[in-house]
């Protein structure tokens, strides 16, 4: 697997379970953060990933 499709491949999982976080774990109280914070925070890592493994495709065959 090349790092572009890894990238990509890392970034969407990431997302997804940010995602997941974000819209299941409103009711859940941890004393030192919030859950659904952590969720918005993974999607846009996994968004960033994912943006960048594409970006890396795009270089590759051009």
């Amino acid at each position: 697997m090349s790092k572009a499709r890894g990238n990509l491949v890392e970034g969407a999982v990431t997302f997804v379970i940010g995602l997941g976080l974000w819209l299941f774990t409103g009711d859940v109280e941890i004393p030192v953060f919030t859950l659904t914070k952590v969720g918005i925070v993974m999607m846009c890592v996994g968004g960033v990933l994912a943006a960048a493994g594409l970006w890396q495709e795009a270089r590759r065959k051009a």
